[in-house]
C-alpha cells in the first residue's frame, strides 16, 4: 500500500491565507526569498495506491501540479465531512466534457455522509454537464458501516468534530490497512469500541495534531500532541496498532507554529512521523 500525503495543513493553510502573525509573516518572507521548506503546507489530502483519495481540498490542483499526480486515475473518494477544506466539490464539474480527455478511470464514486452528498449537489448544479455527471456519483455513508468496492474494504466511524456527523475511516486493501483519524478531537469511545471489535491491526495511522504543542480541551474539535499520544496509547490497548505500525501526526494549524524544529522534537521524543506535503509511505 502506497500512502501519499499531498497536503498536511488545517483549513487556513500554512502560512495562513490572511494571517499576519509572526510565524506566518516570517514563513511568507522565507518563501518569497526562494527558500525551500517543509513548513509550507497545503490543505490536507491523502492518496492511497493512486486510486483512492481521502478528502479533496481546494488545493487539489496544486497537489496535482506539485507531485505529478494523475487525478483522473482516482476511482474512489472518501470524504470525512463537508467543510470546504476537506471537500471542494466545485472542481468535479471539470471531470470530463472538453475539460478532460483520455482519463485513466471512467467513473469516480464519492463516499460521504448525507451532507457531503447534498453539498456536492449544491456546488455542481450550476455548471455540471450531463456528460460529466453520468460518470461522477455520490454514495451516502453513515457511521459503523462496512463499504466494499473493487478490492477495497472501508469501515466508517464517528469523529468528534462538528454537528455534521463527520466520519473517520479504516481503509483495507490486500491485507494492508490505513487508519484515518483527522479532523477530530478525542476519538469517541464508541469509535474505539468499533475498532476493537473489528480486530484489524493498522499498518499506518494518520492522527490529527492541529494544535501541536499548544494546550487544548479534550472536548475540542481537534487534537494537540498530548491527545495524539493518548490516542496512540488507546489504540495500542485496543490492539489496533503495535511497534510496527507507523503513527503519523498531521493536519497542522499555523496557530501551532509547526516549524521543522517543533516537529523534529515530536519525532525525536515520541517516535512519531511528522507528515509534510509530499511525504510518501509504503507498507
Amino acid at each position: 500500500m502506497k500512502i501519499e500525503y499531498l497536503g498536511t495543513a488545517a483549513a487556513e493553510g500554512v502560512p495562513a491565507l490572511f494571517c499576519n502573525c509572526t510565524y506566518c509573516r516570517g514563513l511568507r518572507a522565507r518563501l518569497a526569498a526562494g527558500e525551500k521548506t517543509k513548513e509550507l503546507r497545503t490543505r490536507m489530502q491523502v492518496l492511497i495506491d493512486g486510486e483512492l483519495s481521502v478528502d479533496f481540498p481546494p488545493d487539489a490542483y496544486a497537489h496535482m501540479a506539485a507531485w505529478g499526480i494523475d487525478f483522473s486515475a482516482i476511482k474512489y473518494l472518501l470524504v470525512t465531512h463537508s467543510h470546504m477544506d476537506h471537500f471542494y466539490a466545485h472542481d468535479f464539474v471539470l471531470r470530463g466534457y472538453k475539460y478532460a480527455a483520455e482519463m485513466a478511470a471512467e467513473t469516480l464514486t464519492i463516499y460521504g455522509n448525507r451532507e457531503v452528498c447534498e453539498v456536492f449537489g449544491e456546488c455542481t448544479r450550476r455548471e455540471m454537464k450531463e456528460s460529466v455527471a453520468k460518470n461522477v456519483r455520490t454514495m451516502s455513508v453513515g457511521a459503523f458501516e462496512e463499504i466494499a468496492f473493487g478490492d477495497w474494504r472501508v469501515y466508517s466511524m464517528p469523529a468528534q468534530h462538528s454537528s455534521q456527523a463527520p466520519l473517520l475511516y479504516l481503509v483495507e486493501r490486500n491485507g494492508k490497512r490505513y487508519l484515518h483519524l483527522c479532523d477530530t478531537g478525542r476519538i469517541p469511545e464508541e469509535s474505539m469500541a468499533f475498532l476493537k471489535a473489528l480486530g484489524k491491526r493498522a499498518d499506518v495511522v494518520s492522527c490529527d495534531c492541529t494544535f501541536l504543542w499548544h494546550a487544548s480541551d479534550p472536548n475540542a474539535r481537534h487534537m494537540n500532541f498530548a491527545e495524539a499520544v493518548n490516542t496512540r496509547a488507546r489504540l495500542r490497548r485496543a490492539g489496533i496498532l503495535d511497534e510496527e505500525t507507523k503513527f503519523v501526526i498531521t493536519h497542522f494549524s499555523h496557530n501551532s507554529a509547526p516549524s521543522e524544529e517543533a516537529l523534529a522534537r515530536a519525532e525525536r521524543e515520541y517516535g512519531v512521523i511528522a507528515a509534510y506535503d509530499g511525504l510518501c509511505l509504503e507498507v
